[in-house]
């Protein structure tokens, strides 16, 4: 259509030359940049999930989508270096970016200036190295070991300086300053498990050396997101093989990671595996009055006892005396002698009683014993006599009743 016709069939009104802007390809395009750079916002966010991201001449392109739409975005080479995060095709992510116009291809785009794994992508990888590490029973109640009583050497694996780290310096003060604590910084945010890692294997292998009784990985409170380093697959297998027992304060109460899986002791904070470490001072000083009290009163038992035990030894050393032993001893043989003295034939004897023996000596009891003719010794109490038995009288048996 020639230009005279087109302006023919446009109405009345809009043939003012005033009225209509002419521009060269380039000026509308530098105009549409212009519009962008007034009417939009300099830094954004976005919610999405990646798609075919690929890494071209130093430079990640990727696309964003949230299943009704699509943008393409471009992170480039000197800010991908700096980023603690590359997503994989099909992770959710946050992007802070900025619109990106192109004026001489009108190309708009997204420049992103930081990019992160959104909680679903964050739980996915939890998921998936929690289920790999427990079938392969590196997650078991049965490896937990039992922490150290009273711990002389702990290293503290923590961000330096942090809030963390001070609350946890303070804890310690107030409630075991015996404890030597070795301070090791580490970073806590981003893609720094090969850090992490690094710092772990320099600790199990001078351990002994260090005379360490535990260790403590310690990071303060931030989003879920944030703690996504400890659910590396390989940083949690080295965190399960370590030698000494392992305690966790990661985030909040409510977080959970592998490494928290994997460890002897999950805190809820950095405070809290400090507390469950360490012995309270107040409680062990409450023990030992209680101890001190325990021996002050076993001590005047057995102070009581030896004393009543040396009581009853002196009494029987008192009983065994020599001049009580004579004593007792001559009670003894003066009871015997009465005794004797009651039985002695003399006394019968005296009494007008007569001991009457055979010819041989041999004492008789009864008339069985003798016969007519036999000569009898008779002891009276002043002498004796020799007799001949003419005639034995028996005596009749008593009759029965």
């Amino acid at each position: 259509m020639e230009l005279s016709a087109f302006i023919g069939a446009l109405p009345t009104a809009d043939l003012s030359a005033e009225r209509i802007p002419t521009y060269s390809v380039c000026e509308l395009n530098s105009a549409i940049a212009s519009l962008l750079d007034r009417g939009f916002a300099p830094r954004f966010l976005v919610e999405a999930s990646v798609s075919r991201p690929q890494v071209k001449k130093g430079h990640l392109w990727l696309t964003l989508s949230d299943g009704d739409a699509s943008i393409s975005a471009v992170v480039w080479a000197s800010r991908l270096k700096q980023l603690s995060f590359q997503p994989s095709d099909g992770d959710g992510v946050t992007v802070v970016g900025k619109l990106n116009f192109w004026t001489a291809r009108a190309n708009l785009n997204v420049q992103v200036l930081d990019i992160r794994p959104s909680l679903t992508t964050v739980l996915r990888q939890f998921e998936q190295v929690r289920t790999l590490l427990t079938a392969e029973g590196l997650i078991s109640d049965h490896r937990r070991r039992v922490l150290p009583q009273r711990p002389a050497n702990v290293a503290i694996l923590t961000s330096v300086p942090s809030s963390a780290l001070a609350d946890m310096l303070r804890t310690s003060r107030e409630r075991w300053p015996m404890t030597r604590l070795w301070i090791i910084p580490i970073p806590v945010q981003g893609a720094v498990a090969d850090r992490i890692r690094s710092v772990i294997a320099t600790i199990a292998q001078r351990h002994k050396e260090w005379s360490l009784d535990a260790i403590v990985l310690a990071r303060g409170g931030g989003s879920r997101e944030d703690l996504s380093v400890f659910d590396d697959e390989q940083l949690c297998r080295q965190l399960a093989e370590l030698p000494i027992p392992l305690v966790t304060g990661l985030g909040h109460e409510d977080d959970l990671t592998v490494a928290d899986l994997v460890a002897d002791h999950r805190a809820a904070t950095p405070t809290a595996a400090l507390v469950a470490l360490l012995p309270d001072r107040n409680e062990a000083v409450r023990q030992l009055m209680q101890r001190r009290q325990r021996l002050g009163d076993h001590r005047s038992w057995w102070i009581k006892r030896q004393r009543q035990q040396l009581n009853d030894k002196r009494q029987l050393l008192q009983l065994q005396s020599p001049r009580i032993n004579l004593k007792r001893r001559r009670e003894a043989l003066d009871q015997k002698r009465r005794l004797l003295q009651a039985l002695s034939p003399e006394r019968w004897l005296k009494r007008g009683l007569a001991l009457v023996s055979d010819a041989n000596g041999t004492s008789l009891i009864g008339t069985k014993d003798v016969s007519p003719g036999d000569i009898l010794q008779v002891q009276l109490s002043d002498g004796s006599l020799e007799t001949r038995v003419e005639r034995v009288h028996h005596s009749s048996p008593p009759s029965a009743s």
